[in-house]
């Protein structure tokens, strides 16, 4: 695709306007993406249709789910691995249950094991790790595809960033064994905040803003940021900077060598958890997960309601808006005609990657 460069001075203010000031993001849904095989066949292997866990202020669990199944047995386990427990009982294949405070012993995090009286189990977890110094570190697994296969949770985390983390909060992490930190953010602020892991974590860098690769972009600069700024106050958004940003996530070619190292990282981690996370963890971040959710195949209007979820964890109700998100799925249609070819082309993903990320990362 051919790339196209402007002025020094344009390019800053266009940087500045929509990605480092106001940090960039994304949620993105494929009409080219790979699907995943025969949503029957899935269904009958795993033969939930949804399934949630929430944990509620006094620290018990409401369990809820979805399924043909006759009656469904709940184990709480420590580990998404783990195929034995705590019993926590038995409901109807459409049913819930609610696990009482001081029911389970704390520990670092609980999953819940639903088992089917016919048909394969699925783990299901509170998304939330309550880590306080970062509120939105949040699980993206849990998620159903298109094809009737689910997103394994306790392998990959979004978040905001991770300067104030406790102790406690760190042991926790290592507890979920947390093994790899992908960070978006730009140099001033990994800078001013730098990240404070446990040691034993790996640190990566995956720069969306970066200049690293040059000045360049697929489309017209200054005519992205026209369309952008028409389209930002068309939909009524309160942030025009935020609806400038997201389209130059998917037209700044640095973007793409930022979104596809994540990418590759995440599949590629064969040690442990992934966590990815910018400043806020909504945008450059809520767009890296709109990516990764596509990817595996999950449905654009999930992968909306992921991204809109920030508004809950940071609380606050205007933290991002749906038309962000939006225009970042209408640039990747203007430059590439579906979101297939956005990843083959624009982020250079090989079969191979994707591949690796769906067998890591999906049930079935």
């Amino acid at each position: 695709m051919r790339t196209h460069r402007i002025t020094q001075a344009a390019v800053a203010a266009v940087l500045l306007a929509g990605t480092v000031l106001v940090p960039p993001a994304l949620a993105a849904t494929p009409s080219g993406a790979p699907a995943a095989s025969t949503g029957a066949v899935r269904a009958a292997a795993v033969p939930f249709t949804a399934a949630t866990a929430r944990r509620s202020a006094d620290g018990g669990y409401t369990l809820s789910w979805s399924s043909a199944a006759g009656s469904v047995t709940v184990t709480a386990v420590t580990s998404p691995d783990a195929t034995t427990g705590t019993p926590v009982g038995t409901a109807p294949g459409t049913g819930s249950l609610t696990v009482p405070a001081g029911t389970l012993a704390e520990a670092g995090r609980w999953y819940f094991r639903l088992v089917p009286d016919s048909g394969s189990p699925l783990v299901v977890a509170e998304r939330s790790l309550g880590i306080d110094s970062a509120r939105n570190f949040r699980d993206i697994g849990g998620y159903r595809t298109t094809d009737g296969r689910w997103v394994r949770p306790g392998l990959v985390y979004r978040s905001n960033k991770l300067n104030s983390l406790t102790d406690a909060e760190q042991q926790r992490l290592l507890s979920q064994h947390l093994t790899l930190d992908v960070d978006l953010r730009n140099a001033v602020e990994r800078h001013d905040d730098p990240d404070r892991v446990p040691a034993g974590v790996t640190y990566q860098v995956a720069d969306v803003v970066s200049l690293n690769h040059g000045i360049r972009f697929h489309d017209s600069a200054l005519m992205t940021l026209a369309e952008a700024i028409a389209a930002g106050l068309f939909s009524g958004s309160s942030d025009l900077g935020q609806s400038i940003g997201y389209p130059f996530m998917v037209n700044f070619v640095g973007a793409d060598y930022a979104f596809r190292d994540l990418v590759t990282a995440v599949a590629t981690n064969d040690s442990g958890a992934t966590v990815y996370h910018c400043s806020s963890g909504k945008d450059r971040t809520g767009w890296s997960t709109a990516v990764l959710l596509t990817l595996l195949g999950v449905p654009r209007e999930t992968v909306e309601a992921d991204f809109l979820a920030s508004n809950d964890y940071l609380g606050n109700p205007k933290a991002v808006e749906l038309s962000w998100l939006r225009a970042a799925f209408d640039e990747v249609d203007h430059l590439y005609g579906d979101f297939g070819t956005y990843v083959r082309e624009g982020l250079r993903l090989d079969d191979a990657t994707v591949a690796a990320l769906r067998t890591k990362l999906l049930t079935g």
